[in-house]
């Protein structure tokens, strides 16, 4: 039976056309889920008792539940368990602007990224797009708060679920589900890059952020097995037609490892890679783990790379850190509980 939450808008008119009703009842049915968040649909109280059991016959309202919760400032972080007893994780960030969600896509991840918590679990499977979406719900409704935009960028590969992602993103742009501006929803990859031509025709244009990580094919092997099958000089190419396509700046993730990726060299290889592209590099301070080796690298060594990067005449941030004394590092929470 599929669940309620995995609905586009669309897709529940073409069901209530299908059991001979009028396609305006998905507006409504939505308005409850979305707009009063309203789950158990006995009170849905403006819809007829025959079509309310129409829908509970047709469709479950299952709902993950929360696990357990950690708290930093700022920060808070989810681990959900699923109905079928897996676990996922999500997290919540407060900024002065509003509230942030970086959500998974998957409950494990086959990229493997060697400096990547989530990388150290492989992949069980896809999340269902209802279950991205529950993850927003469920932290609105523990915390009392409206999320105003979205991250996919927790465990799994987002486009490695292509079409369960873009039917999440549909559901929570619909201007009567969960209202999330497009340019308030960003999908972070490792660089799929078949997927990315595809995301680029994608009519909701949402934010692209790309996980680099290293400005040549021979270290970006080393940590990320993803350059083996699709190379730095392919993995450009799509951005720039991603560039082209959607007229949108793309984000340029780069963690920053101790003695591994963050000297003046692979800054020079970095800003030479990308010069006149609109682009900006995000440069992230590494949230070490106690199962991985790596370190991360000394302030002093990412302000002599951001400095090098802006000398270079490239748009560069310093991602603030968040929820670095909770485990809020994707996959760590998830890890911990495997472990135990």
């Amino acid at each position: 039976m599929r669940n309620i939450f995995d609905l586009t808008r669309e897709e529940f008119e073409n069901y209530f056309l299908s059991i001979g009703e009028k396609k305006f009842k998905a507006l409504q049915v939505y308005e409850w889920l979305y707009q009063k968040r309203e789950f158990d649909i006995d009170n849905f109280s403006n819809i007829k008792k025959e079509i309310r059991d129409k829908l509970k016959n047709s469709f479950s309202n299952h709902f993950i539940t929360i696990e357990t919760k950690e708290e930093d400032v700022d920060t808070k972080k989810y681990l959900f368990r699923l109905e079928d007893n897996n676990f996922i994780e999500a997290v919540v960030m407060h900024h002065n602007y509003g509230n942030s969600v970086c959500v998974s896509s998957q409950v494990g991840c086959n990229m493997s990224c060697a400096f990547c918590e989530s990388g150290r679990q492989k992949k069980i499977r896809n999340l269902e797009a209802y279950e991205i979406v529950e993850q927003i719900l469920a932290i609105e409704k523990d915390l009392g708060i409206r999320i105003s935009s979205v991250v996919i960028m927790g465990i799994g590969e987002p486009l490695d679920n292509y079409d369960n992602i873009v039917r999440f993103i549909k559901i929570i742009n619909d201007s009567k589900g969960i209202q999330i501006g497009a340019r308030h929803i960003t999908l972070s990859t490792c660089g799929l890059v078949p997927k990315i031509y595809l995301l680029s025709k994608l009519p909701i244009q949402i934010n692209l952020a790309v996980s680099l990580h290293a400005p040549n094919d021979l270290l970006r092997n080393q940590l990320m097995p993803v350059n083996k099958v699709y190379n730095i000089k392919e993995l450009m190419q799509a951005i720039k037609d991603y560039l082209q396509v959607s007229s949108r700046r793309v984000t340029i993730e780069y963690v920053m490892l101790m003695s591994v990726n963050d000297s003046l060299k692979e800054a020079q290889e970095l800003g030479d890679l990308l010069k006149g592209l609109n682009v900006y590099v995000n440069l992230i301070p590494y949230n070490e783990t106690n199962h991985l080796e790596y370190k991360r690298s000394s302030k002093n060594r990412i302000m002599a790379f951001y400095d090098r990067l802006k000398k270079l005449g490239i748009n560069c941030t310093i991602r603030r850190e968040f929820g670095s004394n909770i485990k809020a590092a994707c996959g760590q929470l998830r890890g911990s509980m495997k472990d135990k």
